[in-house]
């Protein structure tokens, strides 16, 4: 269930309010004849039915109060949500980036074994040969050329020989540093992949998290209509009954029905009494956190301010309160109030 569904529920409570009013102007109507003797009586299922306004009052504000926090609780978890999503895209992105790179880095090290492998077994083969053959001395290379240009053949031979064996030496060593080189850089790649997983596995669980808790706050949001439906079905039985028992109260008189009446609809209050039963229960030092409205009239503060109010309408006097209330009814009439 949604919130336009919870605000539909607390229109139909306040909407309940007002025909709780309207029944109890026609019953006391149709009781216009009734006697003195059932007075008491008469009042008090009045007074009943101004306890019943007033926990319906609270009620409506409670409820109020319950969706406002459940909405925020909702557009939050939409946020963070939002949020963790982009974080889980490009965590996605950078992990398939880095799983490329690896893949490619390990391929490299492998080609570089290989080439290490070969120039360690050419290296292994010229030692061998040389430990069998032995390396040709200077002297046994004079004494057994027949002329110079021999000899210089031989030592030219001899030189190409030796500087072949350091450069081999040399391939081994500088292949040997590449590999390992290669090994710190996927090392490198696989604890860099393993934390970017680590951070898509936290993103996903906070997902989950927020997925779980925007379900929640639905489930209460569904509570919530569920109590106003079963707090207004409960209302409407009870003006059944209220109904039925004034219908029986008929020898009240005439004149004290219309004066009781009167002071349900007027009474001490600028405008309509059974709104602010609704609103405040008529506690001029009410305050509704929530929104900030204050006194009898539930008023908010900017529109005290606008019509001329000091301080907080809650912490006025009574005259103050009732003149603005007044002031506020010419201007907009019921329409100021959500209880009208």
């Amino acid at each position: 269930m949604g919130p336009a569904r919870a605000r539909k529920d607390l229109a139909g409570l306040a909407g309940a309010s007002a025909l709780l009013c309207a029944l109890l102007i026609a019953v006391l109507t149709l009781a216009s004849a009734a006697g003195a003797v059932e007075t008491d009586g008469l009042e008090a299922k009045l007074s009943s039915a101004r306890e019943e306004a007033g926990s319906l009052a609270a009620d409506l504000r409670q409820s109020k109060e319950r969706l406002a926090a459940a909405e925020a609780e909702a557009a939050e978890a939409a946020a963070r949500e939002e949020r963790l999503s982009g974080l889980l895209a490009e965590g996605q992105e950078r992990a398939a980036e880095l799983s490329r790179k690896l893949r490619a880095t390990r391929k490299q090290l492998a080609a570089e074994r290989a080439r290490l492998r070969r120039s360690r077994a050419a290296l292994a083969a010229r030692l061998v040969a040389i430990y069998e053959s032995g390396r040709p001395s200077t002297a046994s290379l004079i004494f057994s050329s027949t002329d110079y240009r021999e000899l210089s053949t031989r030592a030219s031979y001899l030189r190409a020989i030796e500087e072949s064996d350091s450069t081999l030496a040399e391939r081994v060593e500088q292949v040997r540093d590449e590999v390992r080189e290669e090994a710190e850089l996927v090392a490198e790649l696989e604890a860099r992949a393993i934390a970017y997983n680590e951070r898509l596995a936290a993103a996903r669980a906070e997902i989950a998290a927020v997925r779980a808790a925007a379900q929640a706050a639905a489930a209460r949001l569904e509570a919530i209509g569920a109590e106003r439906a079963a707090s207004l079905a409960k209302l409407k039985a009870d003006i059944g009954e209220w109904v039925e028992e004034l219908e029986a109260a008929r020898a009240a008189s005439r004149a004290e029905a219309e004066e009781e009446v009167g002071r349900w609809l007027g009474g001490p209050y600028s405008i309509p009494t059974y709104i602010v039963m609704c609103e405040s229960g008529g506690n001029y030092s009410a305050l509704n956190p929530s929104s900030g409205a204050g006194g009898a009239y539930q008023i908010i503060p900017s529109t005290w301010d606008l019509y001329g109010g000091q301080g907080e309408p809650q912490s006025a006097p009574k005259e103050e309160q009732d003149r603005i209330a007044a002031e506020i009814w010419a201007d907009s009439g019921g329409g100021a109030w959500v209880c009208a």
